[in-house]
């Protein structure tokens, strides 16, 4: 078996690229274990800022079928994303063995995010797990991986300043939107979607002194939401939203609930309906500048867009009177972070790698440590019976070992030839666990040099 994974984030690429690498991602796991036989599990990762893939797959040394699961993987991509195959082989970082343990361990750990140490990200981890059982696409060793990484990331909360700095992207548009805003106690708040960020954000308002906080859900869930989170809920419909922006201060819109209507195809027309358009806004202000009656102007508007798959049409930023904050503005303004306090958590999440790492592939080296113990235990059974022979040969015809002399030669014998054996039983396993990560590592190696010729062979055609 090996493990893959296919990455693509802020990092490599810019977040409209990003985006429409990610835009089917809802059902690209089901599709890959349904359709290539050698992958037996996956789990996908979508997030505001990352797109990734971890693949489980039962792969021969010869690397065939996972040249085969990798490429097949990038076209169902492709033709969830409306991109070319080509585009989606070169939007991934592909990574195996121990790089994808200590890739995805970094990222639960808010190491690779925008924002590092962002706390979000563990949950979507955790949900991503989640949604892969309830799809039944996960296998044990993602299910290992991905717990493994839970807990990696909590050591490195627990064990480094990381864990409570409070970063996130939330806290850091909210602190942005503050340098415009009334004092948070004073300011009137609406949050539109209802998924973790949406949560986040109710906590993130509530910890700067925020109380007047309302919710919106295109799909009817605000009601829910409000209940739960002792917040207000805004009605299902587009004037009601309209009326709800008229009286706020801030809004923070992070639902990914965007639509687009049009053929698929990289270079197909599509129209898009976003969660809050210019129209939409231009009238709310409007209202609150009739409601400002002799105040010169009303209070400027902030408005976050946390969603990848953006939910408020980049035009509102146009609109008279509001600040219009996207995932790119906000990138531009990550703080950055302790050096040493950075390098402790990737140390931690090295180790946990390692250890998963040898858990994993701990079967090669297992059979090594197995047959190194046999042969010890064969050592011992020689020297017992040489030693048993001695024995009867000095007391004579009239004497013999008894069971006692038997067990006390035993004990004696196994105990030099185990306390010999403990180097050897290091050198045998570590040698086992780097000849299966080579013979991983040379797999893959096949697997990109075959999609990399693979497209280059496609381009020449054209």
């Amino acid at each position: 078996m090996v493990l893959i994974s296919l990455t693509a984030s802020h990092r490599e690429l810019d977040l409209d690229a990003l985006e429409r690498l990610s835009s089917g991602s809802m059902s690209v796991g089901r599709t890959i274990v349904g359709t290539c036989r050698p992958v037996q599990g996956s789990v996908v990762i979508s997030t505001c800022n990352r797109f990734e893939l971890y693949l489980d797959v039962d792969a021969p040394l010869d690397g065939d079928s996972v040249r085969h699961a990798t490429r097949h993987v990038a076209d169902i991509v492709a033709a969830s994303s409306g991109i070319t195959p080509e585009v989606a082989v070169d939007s991934f970082t592909v990574r195996t063995g121990t790089e994808v343990a200590a890739h995805l361990f970094a990222v639960a750990a808010g190491l690779d995010s925008m924002v590092v140490g962002e706390r979000e990200i563990a949950g979507q981890v955790k949900r991503a797990l989640h949604e892969s059982r309830h799809d039944g696409t996960t296998s044990k060793t993602l299910e290992l991986l991905f717990q493994t990484a839970s807990r990696t990331s909590k050591q490195v909360a627990h064990r480094t300043t990381l864990g409570g700095t409070g970063r996130s992207l939330v806290s850091l548009g909210l602190d942005l939107a503050g340098e415009t805003l009334r004092p948070y106690p004073a300011a009137r708040a609406v949050i539109i979607g209802t998924g973790a960020y949406a949560g986040a954000s109710v906590a993130a308002l509530r910890a700067r002194g925020c109380t007047d906080v309302r919710v919106f859900s295109g799909s009817g869930r605000a009601a829910d939401f409000a209940a739960s989170h002792d917040v207000v809920a805004v009605d299902v419909g587009p004037e009601s939203l309209v009326e709800a922006l008229a009286d706020a201060d801030v809004v923070v819109s992070c639902s990914g609930a965007r639509a687009r209507r049009g053929a698929a195809g990289p270079d197909a027309e599509v129209s898009i309906e976003y969660v809050l358009d210019a129209a939409a806004v231009a009238r709310a202000r409007e209202r609150a500048a009739a409601r400002a009656e002799d105040q010169p102007e009303p209070d400027a508007l902030v408005i976050l867009d946390l969603a990848l798959h953006r939910d408020v049409d980049p035009q509102v930023a146009d609109v008279e009177g509001v600040l219009l904050y996207d995932l790119s503005t906000l990138k531009a303004n990550a703080p950055a972070t302790e050096v040493a306090v950075v390098e402790r958590a990737h140390d931690i999440v090295s180790v946990a790698a390692g250890r998963f790492e040898e858990t994993r592939l701990g079967r090669a080296a297992d059979a090594a440590v197995v047959a190194l113990l046999d042969e010890a235990e064969a050592t011992v059974a020689a020297e017992v019976e040489a030693a048993v022979r001695r024995l009867e040969a000095e007391l004579g015809p009239y004497g013999g070992a008894t069971e006692d002399d038997v067990e006390a030669i035993a004990r004696g014998a196994r105990r030099r030839v185990h306390a010999a054996l403990h180097d050897r039983i290091v050198e045998v396993r570590a040698a086992a666990l780097a000849a299966a990560r080579e013979r991983e590592a040379a797999v893959v190696r096949g697997a990109e040099e075959a999609l990399r010729g693979s497209r280059a062979a496609e381009e020449s055609r054209a």
